[in-house]
């Protein structure tokens, strides 16, 4: 009798954890089904540099992102108005509502340029100038009609504690919506973009903000659209062109583009001059291509390159202002002085390099706050590779990275 009772208890304990582990088993396959693509991501993100608190240096992560991360869907609903509908999205479609997110205001104040090597190669070089953080080079896969890429993510903007390293899986999870905070990149089409400041709207900065009947975007969604759907220069502008655009936190922007052809062009939306344009709705996409850049001042022109720093280079939209009043004109005075010497021409992606060191802002005038340059890149449009460091660490070969598309 004892025994019949043991068999029938260790057979009910046995069907309990049969039916555990089928639970277990269905629900895997049920978070496997919904969140493969996040997962796989998730266990791509490693760290390829660690911080120097001394030295005000944030740590670097890198991220491969798996699937098409919602971006059609963004398109199809018309993308957003605002970073709140940006963050519901991303909270909605990435994060499948497991955390809250939080995109903080950022303060772009940085330098780019394009050039050509002595091989014939377009370059596209960018300092992103702010302060100690966490950054993350995010690569993505091509989908059907739209294109890899590899961008630069400072992860402070979604909220990573800029004093910690990126641990736990609650702040991984959160790295997952990286890859709509782009500020600079390159597809595998050889497009590249940058985002900028521009301080527009006189004594109180304005944001852009159309109100049309165009779909909208946002300040670094634009630049992620560029990146998956630009095969060139003109369709990047074709792209911006086609939406109304809202700045993100309360600031306002201004973009570089670049392809594989050379061709270059500054993106900006303004409405009149420096001192009348405080309407952000009011603003207008211009396009100024690098065959048709005045270069304001007394800066000659040239087909072979183009500069952007924090100024409008709208001709006359400074009409009557000081040079103070361009933010970054000191720094874009100092870039074409390096590329006219040469006519746009440089020896290779370490010349280039070379020249957005003389800009960094541990080195250059600090009298707007930055502290220092968090990464510098030079792309590189013609074999579509970057040469990438972070923190100024111009001299030190464990902090020279390089990616491309095979790597």
């Amino acid at each position: 009798m004892e025994q019949t009772k043991k068999k029938i208890v260790k057979r009910i304990i046995k069907g309990i954890a049969i039916a555990l582990a089928a639970i277990v088993l269905v629900f895997g396959i049920a978070v496997f089904s919904l969140w493969h693509n996040e997962i796989s991501t998730l266990a791509s993100m490693k760290l390829i540099r660690g911080r120097n608190d001394e030295h005000l240096d944030g740590a670097v992560y890198s991220m491969d992102v798996k699937g098409g991360f919602y971006l059609d869907e963004f398109v199809d609903q018309g993308g957003v108005k605002s970073d709140a509908e940006l963050i519901d999205f991303i909270t909605s479609k990435i994060t499948k509502g497991v955390i809250d997110m939080n995109i903080t205001d950022p303060e772009i104040a940085c330098s780019s340029f394009t050039a050509k090597t002595e091989d014939g190669d377009v370059l596209f070089g960018r300092n992103y100038d702010f302060s100690k953080t966490n950054t993350c080079i995010v690569k993505t896969e091509a989908n059907e009609g739209r294109h890899a890429s590899i961008s630069t993510v400072d992860l402070q903007f979604l909220g990573i504690d800029v004093d910690k390293n990126v641990d736990g899986l609650m702040n991984k999870i959160t790295c997952l919506a990286a890859v709509y905070a782009p500020l600079d990149g390159i597809n595998d089409a050889g497009v590249s973009c940058g985002i900028y400041m521009t301080y527009q709207g006189g004594d109180e900065t304005v944001a852009t903000d159309q109100n049309t009947d165009k779909p909208d975007f946002t300040s670094t969604t634009l630049l992620r659209l560029i990146l998956d759907y630009a095969d060139s220069v003109e369709e990047a502008a074709e792209i911006a062109s086609a939406y109304d655009l809202h700045d993100s936190a309360k600031t306002s922007y201004h973009y570089m583009v670049a392809d594989s052809t050379g061709k270059s062009a500054v993106l900006e939306w303004v409405a009149g001059t420096d001192s009348t344009d405080n309407d952000g709705a009011a603003r207008k996409l211009t396009v100024t291509y690098n065959d048709n850049d005045e270069h304001i001042g007394d800066m000659e022109g040239t087909t072979d390159y183009q500069v952007i720093t924090n100024f409008i280079i709208q001709p006359g939209y400074y009409e009557g202002s000081a040079d103070d009043d361009k933010k970054g004109y000191d720094r874009y005075q100092a870039i074409y002085a390096e590329l006219n010497k040469t006519n746009g021409v440089v020896r290779d992606e370490r010349a280039a390099m070379n020249i957005l060191s003389l800009v960094g802002r541990r080195t250059w005038k600090n009298d707007d706050g930055n502290g220092c340059t968090v990464h510098s890149v030079v792309y590189n449009l013609t074999d579509k590779t970057a040469m990438w460091i972070p923190n100024e660490n111009y001299d030190d070969e464990s902090a020279v990275f390089t990616f491309g598309f095979d790597s």
